[in-house]
């Protein structure tokens, strides 16, 4: 056999005939596209964490507890000590984890649709079934439809963006209490974004038995430690800790981990700058011919004039203004682009584009 047959015979059908996940290249672009913090730390600061990285004992395996991450994470977040944490490699690889575990079990994985696509992506490469729920006209729960897929789709895991990503809204919070209280799937509650909202559902990590949190810190500025978490009671944590590769949080990103906390004003600061800034990209937004969602995240979700997403988002990168556009991802999102959160000069710098490609002020 040539090499081609040998990986006809190994690799399934189902990943030969999928893609890689992309990456655009934003090499001197302004990156309003992938919901990162855009502020740098100061120079002081930076000193200081290099200086930290340097003692690290890289030939040494890392701590497979991450125990001074764990320590500092726990208080910073003021998540209660009847909670135990499992740390991911990103929040994707505590995703895969989750869906992992259903394999061979006949369950299947449901999310919001639209929402963050590696819950699909990831069910497929597992090969578990994935099913799509639907949001109403305002891309909030449709509670009816959700009880009953959860039921007829025999759900083991269901998650649930808390804002949702790509939309930006903060689902009701009492059509998903009807939802958790409706069902037997372990309801996993993404609040990747919980930086920018004064939403917060760890307690209910607490009050209900199948409710698991999930967060990151790649939203608040260290997206490049690649650093997530998996919040709830000890009796799950405790079993998915079984299935979590050993050592994988490496020792750099816990040291940077570890060191950004004891700086958290400055995350904390970042973060309340990045709020202020989307109120007024939403007001300046709003005064364009364009449709603005409300957004609880670091991102908002815009309507282009119909048919000209598409142009636009080419016409902004022709400049070297990296958004992402939605338009043909879901009907849903028809002729919408989502717009990350940067700093002020990287939005007057957009809207100045944009007022030109919309052809406003002429």
């Amino acid at each position: 056999m040539n090499r081609d047959q040998f990986i006809q015979r190994i690799i399934p059908q189902s990943i030969i005939e999928s893609a890689a996940y992309q990456v655009v290249d934003s090499t001197g672009m302004i990156k309003l596209d992938a919901m990162e913090n855009p502020y740098s730390w100061p120079d002081a600061l930076r000193s200081s964490l290099a200086n930290r990285l340097a003692a690290c004992e890289l030939n040494r395996y890392p701590d497979p507890s991450a125990r001074a991450v764990r320590t500092s994470i726990k208080s910073w977040m003021k998540i209660p000590n009847a909670l135990s944490v499992l740390f991911g490699n990103g929040s994707d690889e505590i995703i895969a984890l989750l869906i992992s575990s259903l394999i061979g079990s006949g369950r299947s994985v449901c999310a919001p649709d639209p929402s963050f696509v590696m819950f699909k992506v990831l069910a497929k490469q597992f090969r578990v079934p994935f099913h799509a729920l639907p949001l109403d006209e305002e891309m909030d729960l449709d509670t009816g439809q959700w009880i009953e897929g959860l039921n007829s789709n025999d759900a083991g895991i269901v998650f649930v963006p808390q804002p949702n990503n790509p939309t930006g809204n903060l689902f009701t919070d009492g059509r998903l209490r009807a939802v958790v209280e409706s069902t037997d799937a372990l309801v996993v509650i993404d609040e990747a974004y919980t930086a920018f909202t004064d939403a917060d559902y760890i307690d209910w990590a607490e009050k209900y038995p199948n409710v698991l949190i999930m967060r990151t810190l790649s939203k608040i500025g260290l997206a490049g430690s690649r650093f997530g978490l998996l919040i709830g009671a000890p009796e799950w944590i405790s079993e998915y800790d079984k299935l979590r590769l050993p050592y994988n949080i490496n020792t750099l990103s816990q040291a940077a981990v570890v060191f950004a906390l004891e700086h958290s004003e400055i995350l904390e600061e970042q973060s309340a700058a990045i709020r202020s800034e989307r109120q007024r990209l939403t007001l300046e937004l709003g005064h364009r011919n364009v449709k603005v969602w409300p957004s609880e995240a670091n991102f908002i979700l815009v309507e282009m004039p119909k048919g000209r997403a598409f142009e636009i988002f080419e016409g902004l990168k022709s400049v070297n203004i990296l958004v992402k556009c939605l338009d043909g991802v879901h009907p849903a999102l028809a002729d919408t682009l989502r717009i990350t959160v940067g700093i002020p000069c990287e939005s007057d710098a957009m809207l100045m584009v944009l007022d030109q490609l919309l052809d406003i002020g002429r």
